[in-house]
């Protein structure tokens, strides 16, 4: 097998220079680098993607952070990310690290990073002070997707305001007793509490009490959705409609809600957020957000930073927009 020193002892070349000619580095003439491709393609040689990260001081990986990525939200963040960034030339390290601390640990001390990722990518989390310390020190830019963090660049949609849109269309529609399925803040993201609080500020907003016996934690998953709301819809007074901080929960109540022998919506009215690509076959009202838009800015932000590292990092609100379908209606007569 060929080697890099064969390359340069026929295009007689140094070592150093073969490796600029082929990975396209400046500081080699052309008539060099035609020579060295030249050399290269008749020893079959193949040049090492790591050799190229010493030269040049460069990995083009970008390290992608995600709680979780068999999630629709996050699956579709890390592919429309992963679409522009790969038009530009980088690959993507992605790490998932679900519910487990120790995990999140590793991926936040900011050591599983350094010189492996030209820049990260943070999704859903809300990082501790000492987290954006660490995954600042990695040497690149830092974007994240679903929250605010000084000094990175951020895009995200204002999650107490599409929950307070959900829950203001359900008592317009005369609903007075709805109920909520959330999240949890188990890996510390913002999103579950400011949807919540959305909730809670909208019913204040209309005089209404907050129930605690009317929330319930879905933990943002269809299943976990079905749960909730089956525990909600059986209430000795259950409530007349339902919001569901996602869609995927959303998706849930509706199953649970129909299995119950309800009708949606003469029964029971059911909204969630997000505008999952499946909303609209089961006819479900929600407040969307571009998500797809969202992970494209995002990676679009990173290779701004890249090439204007002295740039301010911006920071974006993504805005939302109700989709009224056939899941909400006005409460059932006899709700009173």
């Amino acid at each position: 097998m060929s080697t890099i020193r064969d390359v340069a002892e026929a295009a007689g070349v140094s070592i150093a220079t073969v490796s600029r000619a082929l990975h396209g580095l400046p500081r080699v003439s052309e008539e060099t680098r035609r020579r060295v491709l030249a050399a290269a393609a008749e020893l079959r040689y193949v040049a090492s993607p790591s050799a190229a990260s010493l030269a040049s001081g460069q990995t083009n990986a970008i390290g992608v952070v995600a709680p979780f990525v068999n999630r629709w939200y996050f699956a579709v963040i890390v592919h429309s990310a992963e679409e522009r960034l790969r038009k530009a030339g980088y690959d993507l390290l992605l790490y998932s690290l679900g519910t487990n601390a120790h995990e999140r640990r590793r991926a936040f001390a900011g050591t599983l990073l350094r010189k492996r990722v030209d820049g990260v990518l943070v999704l859903g989390l809300h990082p501790t002070p000492e987290e954006v310390a660490a995954l600042s020190a990695v040497g690149g830019p830092v974007a994240i997707v679903g929250a605010e963090v000084p000094g990175w660049a951020s895009v995200r949609i204002d999650d107490e305001a599409a929950a307070r849109c959900a829950v203001r269309h359900l008592l317009d529609l005369g609903h007075r007793r709805i109920g909520f399925i959330g999240g949890d803040d188990e890996l510390h993201t913002a999103m579950p509490a400011d949807r919540r609080l959305g909730y809670r500020a909208e019913l204040a907003a209309a005089g209404l009490p907050t129930r605690p016996e009317l929330e319930a934690v879905g933990g943002f998953t269809v299943t976990g959705g079905h749960d909730a709301a089956e525990r909600l819809l059986a209430l000795p007074e259950r409530p007349t409609a339902l919001f569901a901080a996602s869609d995927e929960m959303a998706m849930g109540a509706l199953q649970a809600a129909r299995r119950s022998g309800l009708r949606v919506p003469e029964d029971v009215s059911v909204i969630g957020i997000d505008d999952h690509e499946m909303a609209h076959l089961m006819e479900l009202t929600t407040v969307a957000q571009p998500v797809v838009a969202q992970g494209t800015l995002a990676a679009e932000m990173i290779l701004a930073a890249l090439t204007e590292p002295e740039r301010p990092p911006p920071a974006v609100t993504v805005p939302t927009e109700l989709v009224v379908r056939g899941s909400t209606g006005p409460p059932p007569r006899r709700a009173g």
